[in-house]
């Protein structure tokens, strides 16, 4: 299923957004005692430390994942991590432990390995990572997670996490989610606001061109696309 929903400005975004997670993740809370959330860097950030502090939950049963992680230290500007630490812990009731991180020291492959490790705390070892909300970027190439276009990545089937080390977008070395547990999420939502996304937002939303972020369709699952008027301006 999908749900496109267009708000005038991007506030109304800012606050859409916040809407659906507050009532996936109240959902979730009732029915597994946890909300288990996947984390996207670029602008989801902003959007999250506006929202999230108006929402009405038991903070202490969210658990952060994060679709993508860059291989630098936390406290590298291109850190995901690092970024969210910034701006949501003093923000929120919410602490670095409900954060589930990679080990910066390590290469991608064994950070990936690592990380699935980490995950599997959480999820079932012998069946995909349900996740309850992966939050998703769309770059200007129509990437989401580290996933670029024409790269072998797009077509694993088995691994929950993949390491990269060829990043056509710097740092070259990160680790990603795959499109099996992408798409196996109670809800994949795409924010995006301004005219400089109007297009690439077309190609994937209306013209369904064969891109990573037009391969988000999750099979038991909604995909939001969450728009503010420019950007839903070639819808």
């Amino acid at each position: 299923m999908s749900e496109t929903l267009i708000e005038p400005d991007t506030a109304g975004v800012v606050q859409r957004l916040a809407q659906i997670v507050e009532r996936t993740a109240n959902e979730a809370i009732e029915a597994e005692d946890v909300f288990k959330i996947g984390l996207s860097g670029g602008s989801m950030v902003k959007f999250l430390s506006e929202g999230l502090p108006s929402i009405k939950t038991d903070w202490s049963k969210w658990r952060f994942f994060f679709c993508d992680e860059r291989i630098v230290s936390f406290e590298n500007p291109e850190s995901t991590y690092g970024l969210y630490k910034a701006s949501l812990i003093g923000k929120l009731p919410i602490t670095e432990d409900q954060f589930i991180k990679i080990d910066p020291d390590l290469s991608a492959e064994d950070a990936a390995r690592d990380y699935i490790k980490k995950m599997s705390v959480y999820f079932p070892p012998d069946s995909i990572p349900r996740f309850d909300v992966l939050l998703l970027g769309m770059g200007p190439d129509g990437h989401t997670c580290s996933l670029f276009p024409n790269h072998r990545l797009l077509e694993e089937t088995s691994l929950w996490v993949c390491p990269i080390n060829d990043s056509p977008k710097p740092p070259p070395s990160r680790i990603t989610l795959t499109f099996p547990v992408i798409n196996n999420a109670r809800a994949c939502i795409f924010a995006a606001t301004g005219a400089g996304k109007k297009e690439m937002v077309k190609r994937i939303v209306k013209d369904k061109e064969n891109l990573p972020a037009a391969r988000v369709q999750p099979t038991n699952g909604t995909l939001y696309w969450i728009l503010d008027k420019d950007a839903a301006g070639g819808l």
